[in-house]
């Protein structure tokens, strides 16, 4: 009986194999049959693409349920994941400029703005005073080299989606003093869920990896090559991710043989954060867990405040040198995520993709820094756009920060209704940006205005039921107060 069982195990493991075989050879056909769709140059670059997916798509042949062993999973020991008081506790060097020097900061460009109602990329959406995240971006790293007589150069890593309009862009900050580099990240394909081929028959586009991206476009060598030695990697709208010489400092001054080769900013979590990954201890190393590769049975203990009390804020800093060795090795493990959609017609795609902080794992001496929340400052939606255009913040080189005349440093809660989705519409409903300096929760629903010179303290909720309108007066001082039903004001 057992032989008989060994016999099935066995020809069910050769028939899985065949089957994974044939899975493979459909899906190197199919890709060969795309490059044919696109002319020689286009196709030169998506060969590499591909050939980084090829190595993507049969790893996920490979696995089978989740990446992650639920018993394995620890907290991560404190050396760590530092406090940033510790590290700014240390101090600067007279030279920070050195270090500066050996910088150069990587934006991730890839997104549009169509969740907020814009067309084109993201990052040539205004925010404040007529400034994009671009413009803030350039600001930033312009002030960091003319105070430190540095260069520290801009890589923004665009999308096929993104590239052609941002580089229009870029003819505007020529005479600024920073050096702006661009590359793209791969071109993945998504495929169909049941046949397991790409549902594209021609060229489309899907997130790739940045490390093979970075390397493939020549940049990463030039950078070195340059001298530089670490990125600092985040997202372009992460108003807060702006370069921090304290924990440049850090990196730096390790000794040689301890370089620390990766580090992640963390920060603790919040109610609103419950779908951020976290840095967890698993197997002796320090790793990125995603809510994709939690088993739906442990989803909720994932998401605790108690258990799993930072997330990612996706503000990294990475060692040139490291990311090279990797790359060339062909050791950059990064655990895949299935990311399943619905397309319009109801055909069900995945796509495969690749978390950049994942990567936290191959690399040594990696740790995470707990900073303050004021590095996380995502704008995903108009309720965040509020925040950012309001007095709560003050703009100074591009940088944005808490206003002093706050008296309590954490952000109010600010939930705007469907009619303010669009950056548009949101603007039209504003005849300015109201006081918000000591407003603790907001939220708006239905068809609402705001008037000039509107003040909000304290609670405020202003509901306008279906049908209904709202019109908050000019100079209106609402605190602590629920709006409801009908308020026009009409010109006379």
């Amino acid at each position: 009986m057992r032989m008989l069982t060994d016999l099935t195990r066995r020809a069910m493991t050769e028939f899985e194999e065949k089957l994974r075989q044939q899975h493979e050879d459909s899906m190197h056909r199919e890709l060969e049959a795309l490059l044919t769709t696109t002319n020689k140059a286009e196709a030169e670059i998506s060969r590499k693409d591909f050939d980084g997916f090829k190595k993507l798509f049969h790893r996920f042949l490979q696995v089978k349920g989740p990446s992650v062993d639920w018993a394995k999973i620890s907290r991560p020991p404190e050396e760590l994941i530092q406090p940033y008081d510790r590290i700014k506790a240390r101090g600067l060097p007279d030279n920070i400029a050195v270090s500066l020097n050996k910088l150069a900061v990587v934006k991730l460009n890839g997104g549009l703005g169509t969740s907020m109602g814009c067309k084109g990329p993201k990052s040539l959406i205004s925010v404040r005073n007529e400034n994009t995240f671009l413009d803030l971006t350039v600001k930033q790293i312009e002030h960091l080299n003319k105070t430190f007589n540095a260069d520290v150069p801009l890589v923004l890593m665009n999308s096929f989606n993104t590239d052609e309009d941002t580089k229009k862009i870029l003819q505007k900050y020529k005479h600024h003093q920073v050096k702006i580099h661009t590359f793209n990240q791969s071109r993945y394909p998504r495929i169909n869920k049941e046949s397991l081929l790409p549902i594209a028959k021609s060229m489309g586009t899907r997130h790739g990896d940045i490390y093979a991206s970075f390397q493939n476009s020549g940049l990463l060598d030039k950078l070195i090559a340059e001298g530089k030695e670490y990125i600092f990697v985040s997202n372009i709208d992460n108003l807060g991710a702006t370069v921090d010489l304290f924990i440049l400092n850090h990196l730096m001054s390790q000794p040689a043989d301890k370089r620390c080769e990766f580090i992640m900013e963390v920060t603790d979590k919040t109610r609103a954060d419950v779908k951020g990954g976290t840095l967890i201890q698993y197997e002796d190393r320090l790793r990125l867990l995603e809510i994709a590769q939690v088993p739906k049975t442990h989803v909720d203990e994932f998401k605790s405040v108690t258990k799993f009390k930072i997330f990612n804020t996706n503000n990294l800093w990475i060692s040139l040198p490291a990311i090279k060795r990797l790359q060339e090795k062909n050791s950059m493990d990064l655990e895949i995520i299935v990311n399943p959609k619905t397309l319009d017609g109801g055909l069900n795609v995945i796509q495969l993709e690749t978390a950049v902080g994942a990567a936290i794992k191959s690399f040594n001496n990696a740790m995470g820094v707990n900073v303050p929340r004021s590095r996380f400052l995502p704008v995903k939606t108009s309720s965040d756009l509020l925040l950012v255009m309001s007095n709560l913040y003050t703009l100074d080189a591009g940088s944005l920060t808490m206003s002093k005349k706050r008296e309590f440093p954490t952000t109010p809660h600010v939930k705007l209704g469907s009619s303010f989705t669009k950056v548009q519409e949101f603007l039209a409903r504003f005849e300015n940006i109201p006081d918000m300096l000591e407003l603790d929760h907001l939220t708006v629903s239905g068809d609402v205005t705001f008037g000039k010179n509107v003040s909000l303290k304290g609670t405020v909720i202003i509901i306008a039921n279906h049908g209904d309108r709202i019109d908050i007066p000019a100079g209106a001082m609402l605190e602590n107060k629920i709006v409801s039903g009908n308020l026009r004001i009409l010109d006379h």
